[in-house]
């Protein structure tokens, strides 16, 4: 069952074994579990579980839904490096004006792309750069050979190259902030940060100095913290585009939501093992 947030308490949930939290209600969607004394599953809807993780009880299943937002997080990755790299928000600034400014931007062909984060979302993002002819590094928290994959310790010498950086990962300890004033440091002049993974994966004060002073731009689908506040300078700065953690939130999401719910819901029934078991932190 589903338990919708700000309703009333269903007392049937007090008898369910599998619960399934409203999508996007965060921490309050999993605020009755201790009003459901057999429940042995819970499955959320998002890929990220650091919102919930913290309050699962011993001895339950935590499941994600790797695999559903992958195409629209992907897409929406894409869509903000194209939209930073052509200009589209200055001219639409200017389309309010109606005014014809026809200046020239950079393409994403021939833009050599850091990819940190190689899970489910970045390999879909990686499928969509290959048509715009970029050049793709990979960066995971571990390395490896086929396909080549660098390491979270390899990062010092990867960032210098990039022009642009698309950052994919989860939020646990060792990525929160992640990218800090060093980090950001390390980024060349021109180059632009993309962030579709989590806000607290930035240090947002180093990174509204990093662009304060012009050397770098921003695309941020995720901000920390969530809703920016109206005061927070990001909004004012010409080099960041802000969309307000939308990434994964389109008509893709439903059917693909529906299969997985409805294979793991079978694949429990059964007792078979379920789909995107939570170990550890991700």
């Amino acid at each position: 069952m589903i338990q919708q947030p700000n309703q009333p308490w269903d007392e049937r949930l007090a008898a369910t074994t599998f619960f399934i939290p409203d999508y996007m209600s965060g921490r309050a969607g999993i605020a009755d579990l201790s009003k459901m004394p057999g429940i042995e599953v819970v499955q959320i809807l998002s890929a990220g579980v650091d919102s919930v993780h913290d309050l699962i009880p011993d001895g339950v299943t935590l499941c994600n839904a790797k695999g559903v937002h992958d195409a629209a997080t992907a897409e929406m990755a894409v869509t903000l490096s194209l939209a930073s790299l052509r200009g589209l928000g200055h001219f639409r600034d200017l389309q309010h004006d109606r005014r014809w400014d026809n200046r020239s931007y950079a393409s994403l062909a021939d833009r050599r792309v850091l990819l940190i984060g190689y899970g489910s979302i970045g390999t879909a993002i990686e499928a969509r750069l290959h048509g715009f002819e970029a050049s793709i590094t990979r960066v995971a928290r571990v390395g490896r050979v086929t396909p080549r994959v660098f390491g979270y310790d390899e990062l010092d010498e990867l960032i210098p190259e990039a022009d642009v950086i698309i950052l994919i990962v989860p939020l646990t300890q060792q990525t929160r902030g992640m990218v800090d004033s060093r980090f950001l440091s390390l980024m060349h002049n021109g180059a632009l940060l993309v962030n579709v993974a989590r806000g607290p994966v930035v240090d947002t004060d180093a990174l509204v100095a990093a662009l304060a002073d012009g050397r770098i731009a921003a695309a941020l689908d995720v901000t920390d913290p969530e809703p920016l506040p109206s005061d927070s300078p990001l909004w004012q700065l010409d080099n960041c585009l802000i969309t307000p953690h939308v990434g994964g939130d389109t008509d893709a999401f439903y059917p693909r939501a529906l299969e997985l719910l409805t294979r793991n819901i079978d694949r429990y029934s059964k007792g078979l093992p379920l789909l995107n078991v939570i170990k550890g932190e991700y």
